[in-house]
């Protein structure tokens, strides 16, 4: 009996030898951050213990601060989730810093900023609406959608239409218009968030123009001639119009005689240099390229035409050897100066 009490307890000892206990003691309590699983170690460093064993010293001191993290883990509340044991973290204490800038807002596009000056909030609404022709639910929107007035067979001609009119066709060109709206609407978005200008894009049809519309569509029209309005009669009364676009700039005859000498030196230099200014490989690659395109047309145009060439160079090369053969055969000589009995 005393052989086995003493086996047991020189197992326990090997256990805990080689199984390190759970309760750690510091002279310092840590600051322990369950919410980001994060410890904060304020007791001194002992130096004589790192000189000696660096690497045994530093492994013990995270076991132990880990051991003092985890033993605050199971202090919290917990709960089963699929068999398991799942600890319920509180919020972090500590803040940590941003790897990246905070992003900024997005700003408002232009509906937006209207409805929350009116203060119209956005409704939710179901994705997918009943369709009665098909007897089945579709997109509110988008492809497929319901009561997409493009795909019906059959279409009522309005009493103040033109019967000729084709209203399939303006249909779906009054959705091109839409598309190319909506389009045009979500650039200006971008553009004035980036603080940018968009390029205008002409006259687009408008059911109530306004006076700067009409005045533009009026400049426009007086500019589409062949001499671009330079011959066009002004109306009655008609103010200097305000659409004239940008003019060219052109430097003065009588400026900064420094700028001008600089800008002479410039050219000066670079007549003098040995590169020349007309890339001559990439010339002569666009001028044969140009030329295979001519040959290439011409061959589309008259695909005959080459064929024809080839045989009548052999015909007439054909004729001139039977002319020589029947010169020979009379006694006339083969070259060009007549017979060949001329001479003795």
């Amino acid at each position: 009996m005393a052989d086995l009490v003493e086996n047991v307890l020189r197992e326990a000892a090997e256990k805990e030898s080689k199984y390190k206990t759970t309760e750690v003691n510091k002279d310092i309590d840590l600051v322990i951050d369950v919410g980001n699983l994060m410890t904060s170690d304020t007791n001194p460093f002992n130096a004589k213990s790192s000189r000696s064993n660096r690497e045994k010293y530093l492994k013990d001191l995270a076991r132990d601060n880990t051991q003092l993290l985890l033993n605050s883990i199971w202090k919290l509340p917990t709960q089963n989730v699929d068999n398991i044991v799942v600890a319920q973290l509180p919020d972090p204490s500590t803040p940590i810093p941003r790897e990246k800038p905070v992003p900024k807002e997005k700003a408002l596009t232009k509906w937006e900023k209207y409805a929350k000056l009116k203060g119209i909030q956005n409704k939710k609404k179901s994705r997918l609406v009943w369709d009665e022709p098909s007897q089945s639910y579709k997109p509110r929107w988008g492809y497929n959608r319901s009561g997409d007035d493009t795909k019906e067979w059959l279409v009522e001609v309005p009493g103040s239409a033109d019967p000729n009119e084709d209203q399939f066709a303006k249909r779906k060109d009054a959705k091109k218009e839409r598309i190319a709206k909506n389009e045009l609407q979500r650039l200006r978005n971008i553009a004035r968030t980036n603080k940018s200008k968009v390029p205008g894009v002409g006259l687009t049809p408008t059911d109530a123009p306004s006076k700067e519309y009409l005045g533009k569509a009026l400049s426009v029209a007086k500019t589409s001639t062949a001499s671009i309005g330079k011959f066009t009669e002004n109306l009655p009364k008609e103010k200097h119009a305000k659409f004239q676009g940008k003019k060219r700039k052109f430097q003065s005859n009588i400026g900064n005689m420094k700028d001008e000498m600089s800008h002479q030196l410039n050219i000066l230099n670079t007549l003098g240099q040995d590169v020349p200014i007309v890339d001559k490989n990439r010339a002569a690659n666009l001028h044969i390229k140009e030329m295979e395109e001519s040959r290439a047309k011409q061959k589309r145009e008259d695909p005959d035409g080459a064929r024809k060439k080839k045989l009548t160079g052999k015909r007439s090369k054909h004729g001139r050897l039977a002319t020589m053969k029947r010169n020979l055969k009379k006694g006339r000589g083969g070259g060009r100066g007549g017979k060949s009995g001329g001479r003795r």
